[in-house]
């Protein structure tokens, strides 16, 4: 398996985000949101020409690849009834080429609150984009994510019936804070292990986060893997059981949370927080492979 993380949660400056991985003794990141002195911070895929060349530079210098784009393509801040633009497909191709990435992460457009979710035009857009890339040999993931595929695991089934050549990441805590929509009112949370186990022939990368919901305050309390109600230990164990050896990407969602700007913290607490969910990952790995081994 390859170890890797969302890199921008161990801060924004893609120094930084090298320093993390490789002390963690891992050779690659999950790229999203990307800074280099000079210029504004933003999506890999955004970033001007000269900001990417110089992130290029960094990390081949530093001898870190590039496992995933965490893209914004189609992701839950678009409407699916929004004017249809390719220009980030336009822009991450080229860039992915010249790091040698093999997978974006992609979604399926915000969900539409009691409404009509415009399934047909969510699958031809998708479509579109997924041919997009496969043409270029590269390949697309669509997360379980506040969109249309992580509904339920039968919108994401739907959805991959749909959409030929788009596979899968699966994100183990996003379960745990989403409503299952297959379900009429009201509606339980979804079950990761249930989630899981009807998409796991489709993952060919995982993003690994854990969280407890709270229903008193309507929110998620996020935790270090395995401690949480997101199946963590389990959907691992059976990833690896199952031949599972692809990518596991570390999320840690701790210190901050990517989309929640009011969660504060300073940057070694950033930074030390990403390298302390690493390690509690690579230590939960450990356990899960001695477990097997010892039948």
């Amino acid at each position: 398996m390859i170890l890797t993380g969302i890199a921008d949660e161990a801060g924004a400056l893609i120094d930084t985000q090298i320093k993390a991985v490789k002390e963690l003794g891992w050779s690659t990141i999950e790229a999203r949101t990307v800074e280099v002195s000079g210029f504004p911070k933003g999506n890999l895929h955004d970033i001007p020409e000269p900001a990417f060349d110089i992130v290029e530079q960094k990390l081949k210098d530093a001898g870190v690849g590039v496992y995933c784009f965490g893209s914004t393509i189609a992701n839950w801040g678009k409407k699916i009834d929004d004017p249809f633009d390719m220009s980030e497909v336009d822009r991450a191709i080229p860039r992915m080429q010249r790091l040698g990435t093999q997978y974006v992460r992609i979604m399926s457009y915000a969900v539409r609150e009691g409404e009509d979710q415009l399934e047909e035009e969510r699958f031809r857009r998708l479509r579109e984009i997924t041919r997009r890339f496969v043409d270029a040999g590269l390949t697309p993931v669509h997360e379980n994510c506040m969109n249309y595929g992580g509904m339920s695991w039968k919108h994401a089934l739907r959805l991959l019936e749909n959409v030929p050549d788009l596979k899968w990441v699966f994100d183990t805590a996003n379960p745990v804070f989403n409503d299952d929509r297959s379900l009429p009112a009201p509606q339980p949370k979804q079950d990761p292990w249930e989630f899981w186990h009807h998409v796991k022939e489709h993952v060919v990368h995982i993003h690994v986060k854990d969280a407890i919901w709270d229903a008193s305050k309507n929110d998620a309390d996020y935790t270090l893997p395995g401690e949480g109600d997101a199946a963590v230990h389990r959907i691992l164990k059976d990833a690896m059981q199952s031949g599972y050896d692809a990518g596991i990407s570390i999320e840690p969602h701790l210190a901050v949370v990517f989309h929640d700007d009011s969660v504060k913290a300073s940057d070694e607490e950033i930074y030390q927080s990403f390298l302390g969910y690493g390690r509690a990952l690579i230590a939960l790995m450990d356990r899960i492979k001695s477990e097997i081994a010892q039948g």
